[in-house]
């Protein structure tokens, strides 16, 4: 048996520095809970840019919008920044495997990425996926990603893989894990119920394995003072649709928790690899249930880059 956990969080939202005491906060409760392995919502670290909504996000040369977008990107995350230091050595310390959603700055400081990291106690950051594809108005301030973090990790008597938000729906994202033998796939989401409830159960039933999802709680009063659109935000008086959504299947893909709605707290459930193996005695999508001869699946893992030096 392994006990996994979504960390079911209110997001400190543009805030780095209080994201990362959540972090380690609730990694170190996971722990405590016997925890394993834990997931933290789509870009937790610094929040999901739900702006985008909200007030108007494609405005071309907007004189608001470029200052927001510069602001999001400043508070984004870097791969070897302090921030990801501190988290690690806490994983590290605490014994939990950790997926955490972040928005990752990438090189040049001209575009953000939704990345979702994989670190390991012992050997740390182990998996870095870049979303392969914001969904709507996400483009406006999130790079398309590629297939090198389309990877599967050991965890403990589990093999694990992960998606970003929509990109759960696409089917050769899914099959390019299923074809890793993972026992759990873990998604992550910004939080909301609306969005979990049908593709966490379809996923265990597709992929006849353990299917988590992690969504996060996210208030507009918590926009920061100092962000460009606060008043616009807050002036539209709706309310948030962010209300977590954290749910856990069984492989039978029936619920072992149901989404959970506007709780900050752990979801835990303990796991069972073995019952995966049972669950693939009829269906194993990349194995006794495909048909190699007929389809051809190729995934590209590297990263690309958009100029080649040759000196």
């Amino acid at each position: 048996m392994m006990r996994v956990a979504a960390a079911q969080v209110r997001c400190p939202w543009m805030d780095r520095e209080a994201g990362v005491r959540k972090v380690i906060d609730f990694v170190g409760r996971a722990a405590e809970a016997a925890v394993e392995l834990v997931v933290f919502p789509e870009t937790f670290l610094p929040g999901y840019p739900f702006w985008l909504t909200q007030a108007g996000g494609a405005g071309l040369d907007d004189p608001k919008q470029e200052p927001a977008y510069a602001a999001y990107q400043e508070a984004a995350v870097e791969l070897t920044g302090p921030e990801l230091r501190m988290i690690t050595e806490c994983v590290r310390d605490q014994g939990v495997f950790t997926y955490l959603g972040i928005a990752e700055r990438g090189p040049g400081h001209g575009t953000v990425y939704c990345t979702l990291l994989a670190i390991d106690p012992v050997a740390g950051v182990c998996g870095v996926h870049r979303k392969l594809v914001p969904t709507f108005e996400e483009r406006m301030v999130w790079g398309n990603g590629d297939g090198h973090g389309l990877r599967v990790h050991q965890v403990g008597g589990a093999r694990v893989g992960g998606l970003c938000c929509w990109e759960n729906w696409m089917p050769l994202a899914r099959h390019a894990l299923y074809a890793q033998a993972p026992d759990l796939h873990v998604s992550v989401w910004p939080g909301s119920t609306r969005l979990t409830g049908d593709i966490t159960r379809f996923i265990a039933l597709e992929g006849r394995m353990y299917s988590l999802a992690a969504g996060a709680l996210i208030d507009y009063a918590d926009v920061p003072a100092g962000f460009p659109l606060r008043d616009a935000i807050l002036a539209a008086e709706q309310n948030s649709p962010y209300d977590g959504g954290s749910a856990i299947a069984g492989p039978n893909g029936r619920w072992i928790v149901e989404p959970v709605k506007d709780e900050e707290r752990l979801v835990i459930a303990d796991i069972d690899p073995v019952e995966v193996r049972g669950a693939r005695q009829n269906v194993d999508p990349t194995g006794r249930y495909s048909r190699p001869d007929v389809f051809q699946v190729t995934v590209d893992r590297t990263r690309p880059s958009s100029a080649a030096f040759l000196d």
